[in-house]
């Protein structure tokens, strides 16, 4: 029984170390699951860690911005916050000052320009520029050549870059203000006018356009020749007129032509429409003519001794009476013209006024010998529009530019400076 007993016992503890070993091993396996899981969850926690760092950089700015203020207000005294707002409210001042000083600026020039406006459409705008005019060097004039024979008239384009000139040769050139030539339109033979494009006789007057449009020239032949201004290309001619023609004017703003003639009379005349309007007439031979913005011109009326505004809208005219024959005539401004005579005198005029405001005689001397001296004649005014200064220029005996400053209301000229 006992022996049985121990071999039955014998037997088990086989068994029983089998099953230990299968419960070391179950244990280990057991052991090495839960590591992995360990591992899983660590894993997972730092993935955890790691999407929850990554949400809280989503606003670093706004934190760091918050941090450095919280910082700013805990470390800043009462004192020092009293004065970084003092500076602030100072700096906002000044801020504000500026503005309201650009507006002020703004609303200063605008009205300036306003009242300009307003003060040169009544013809009492006078800008005060003489004062600052200097004679010029005889190095900066630059003499510019291309016509065969004595230059009659020219004129400088709006933008001031070009200078249009006519002569005695029938031709034409528009030149820039280095000198170089850019369009030349050439003379004709007389008696090829049908075939010819152009001036066939000798060219007395010309204007341009407000807007540089359109060129108009007149001549002996009683013709109006009108080109494009940009390119010198003949547009067409507008005959009417019984004499040569000697003054045009273009309209400040518009393409209404004034033309006047020999024949005693002023035409108005359309570029855009190569149209003719209307006529009115003086008692001589016209020598000059003139106008602005209004819808009006000036007449001078040479030997008769007159200058006329006609004012177009209302038919009627207004007529100043002067001393010898009154060649040129051009307008200051819309109220004040100025006068040249071939007695050398020189006369500033207003339109509510029957007389001179103010004359100088012999205003560019007299030639000849002692006893026999006679008067250089004026054959040419211009002004700059809306200011002070005006120049006269006289005949070939005395061949020089006078620049003259008109005195306050256009009462008086004295003389600035000569020009050969």
């Amino acid at each position: 029984m006992s022996s049985s007993f121990f071999i039955k016992t014998k037997g088990n503890p086989k068994t029983t170390k089998k099953g230990k070993e299968t419960a070391a091993v179950k244990r280990k396996a057991d052991g090495d699951s839960g590591g992995q899981s360990k591992i899983r969850a660590k894993k997972s926690s730092s993935k955890y860690n790691e999407e929850i760092s990554s949400d809280s950089e989503v606003e670093p700015n706004m934190s760091k911005k918050r941090q450095a203020k919280e910082e700013i207000e805990f470390e800043e005294t009462p004192q020092e916050k009293k004065l970084r707002l003092a500076k602030l409210y100072l700096e906002q001042l000044k801020e504000e000052e500026k503005k309201v000083e650009d507006e002020s600026f703004e609303a200063d020039l605008i009205a300036g320009r306003l009242q300009e406006e307003v003060l040169e459409q009544k013809g009492k705008l006078q800008r005060l520029i003489a004062k600052d005019l200097m004679p010029p060097d005889a190095s900066e004039i630059r003499v510019l050549r291309g016509h065969k024979l004595p230059i009659t008239c020219l004129v400088i384009t709006p933008d001031d870059r070009c200078i249009f000139s006519a002569a005695k040769d029938c031709s034409i050139i528009k030149d820039v203000e280095n000198g170089k030539k850019l369009h030349t339109i050439h003379g004709g033979r007389k008696g090829t006018e049908d075939r010819h494009v152009g001036h066939t006789t000798h060219i007395l007057c010309m204007a341009i356009s407000s807007d540089g449009k359109y060129l108009a020239t007149g001549d002996m032949n009683n013709l109006i020749m009108i080109w494009e201004g940009e390119t010198c290309k003949h547009l067409y001619k507008f005959t009417g007129h019984k004499g040569p023609v000697s003054g045009l004017s273009f309209r400040k703003g518009t393409h209404d032509l004034y033309s006047a003639s020999h024949d005693r009379s002023v035409k108005v005349w359309n570029a855009d429409e190569n149209a003719y309007v209307e006529t009115f007439g003086h008692q001589d031979v016209i020598t000059g003519l003139d106008s602005l913005s209004r819808e009006r011109c000036v007449t001078a009326g040479g030997r008769d001794g007159t200058v006329r505004v006609w004012k177009i809208a209302e038919e009627s005219q207004l007529v100043f009476h002067g001393h010898g024959s009154i060649d040129c005539v051009q307008l200051i401004n819309e109220e004040h013209m100025i006068t040249g005579a071939d007695d050398s005198s020189v006369s500033l005029w207003s339109v509510n006024k029957k007389k001179p405001l103010g004359t100088v005689k012999q205003a560019h001397g007299c030639h000849g010998d002692p006893g026999l001296e006679q008067p250089h004649w004026v054959s040419a005014v211009a002004a700059l529009h809306n200011s002070d200064t005006v120049a006269s220029g006289a005949s070939s005996h005395n061949s020089q530019v006078n620049v003259w400053k008109c005195g306050q209301n256009y009462r008086g000229l004295q003389l600035l400076f000569s020009v050969p």
